[in-house]
């Protein structure tokens, strides 16, 4: 579709958060298709991006290094305080919009600065439904974490990092030789895009996929088993579990997680927590004797206490991604140790498979979101726009005190 009237010029940013992220918004190939079709577009250079700059160049997508004159500054990541140009439109993740504390500061800076911010989490079709999302990568990467990690504490089999690998094919001639322990039992939570990138994960590391029941009565490893609401969350008052009300009310369930967590090795933790919905488990329970659990790949990274894993104290990293925790005291210990659980709680997991990642969000931004940028008005990046030239955007004026710093989420 060629541009309109309206269309922005643009520019694809380098990221300079740091730890730096290897993904990229849109790949050369995208690049070049987007300024075939018409589209002012340049790409930030950068040393550290998964696509490097003469992959760009070969294609006759310019570098700029100086991208002021651009309408529209894409990337992936926040962008540091220091490195916003006042009064352009950015689309990014921004990590603003859900009280965190860390980035009250950026959320002012972007008022103050007359920025114009699109959050790709707000990004949804008229029923709620997130349109662009990283969630399926992060589901892959945090299932082979997971995996990669418990046969580090057991001994029993070795898997290569994600990161040093080339792709994800590259990847699955790993695990077509893989060898996995025949007791070795999984449970996954979550049905979305992050339960679906782990479920594939899982399956092609040569996991059987078995029913919660077969799981806790009579499976034979390696399996694994994905839990639903229905399956991992009971009302209070006995009557059946309906997702529906469950997402609306889920202040009202408590956990019914206990007996997985009494067969399970592996727990990969791929829901959306609300705040709202009950823990999987406690401290209390983690200590316990019944609890059998060793390794917990915690893709959903929400930080203790406000968690439902009270194990992950920190956000883990793609340098150092596992720590131990303590049950009996709550701390945080060396990774491995006999009486600790191992916890992988990377917060940035798709940067381990950056190529496939930026590959599949870029195809989403060209078909659907770049469009709407094309519209002298569009509901969707409206319900999007946290920011808007000073103000907070209409679905927005929630953070008003936390944009000033006078309240922060209890």
């Amino acid at each position: 579709m060629p541009p309109s009237p309206h269309t922005p010029t643009i520019a694809v940013l380098r990221e300079d958060k740091y730890p730096p992220d290897a993904r990229v918004a849109l790949t050369p190939t995208q690049v070049a298709r987007l300024r075939k079709a018409g589209y002012d577009v340049v790409v930030q250079p950068s040393p550290h991006r998964c696509y490097t700059d003469a992959e760009y160049t070969r294609l006759g997508v310019p570098l700029q290094e100086d991208v002021s004159d651009r309408q529209l500054l894409i990337g992936i990541k926040e962008v540091p305080i220091g490195r916003l140009i006042a009064d352009k439109t950015y689309c990014n993740f921004a990590h603003v919009a859900k009280f965190q504390a860390y980035n009250q500061p950026l959320l002012r800076a972007l008022l103050d600065r007359g920025i114009t911010h699109v959050d790709y989490e707000y990004l949804t079709d008229d029923h709620g439904r997130r349109l662009i999302a990283f969630g399926y990568w992060a589901g892959m990467v945090g299932a082979h974490n997971g995996l990669w990690a418990y046969g580090r504490r057991s001994g029993a089999f070795e898997l290569p990092r994600l990161k040093d690998l080339y792709d994800y094919a590259a990847a699955k001639s790993v695990y077509a030789d893989l060898t996995l322990p025949g007791d070795l039992k999984v449970v996954l939570t979550g049905t979305g895009r992050v339960g679906a990138g782990a479920a594939k994960v899982l399956t092609d590391m040569g996991l059987r996929r078995v029913k919660p029941k077969t799981f806790l009565e009579s499976a034979d490893g390696p399996v694994f088993t994905q839990l639903a609401v229905e399956d991992y969350a009971r009302h209070r008052s006995g009557k059946a579990v309906q997702r529906k009300h469950f997402y609306q009310h889920s202040e009202e369930y408590v956990s019914a997680f206990a007996p997985y967590a009494a067969v399970a090795d592996v727990f990969i933790n791929g829901i959306y927590w609300d705040g709202k919905a009950p823990a999987f488990f406690t401290q209390e329970d983690m200590a316990g004797e019944h609890f059998h659990i060793q390794t917990i790949a915690d893709v959903t990274c929400d930080i203790a206490p406000l968690s439902s894993v009270p194990s992950t104290l920190k956000a883990s990293t793609i340098a150092d991604p596992v720590f131990g925790f303590d049950p009996h005291s709550g701390k945080e210990v060396a990774a491995y140790a006999v009486d600790a659980i191992d916890v992988m709680s990377i917060d940035n997991l798709p940067s381990e498979l950056p190529r496939d990642a930026s590959k599949a969000f870029g195809e989403i931004l060209l078909s659907t979101i770049l469009l709407e940028f094309d519209k002298p008005e569009s509901e969707i990046l409206e319900r999007a726009t946290i920011t808007r030239n000073g103000q907070l955007g209409p679905h927005f004026t929630y953070l008003a005190a936390f944009a000033e710093g006078r309240a922060i989420r209890q």
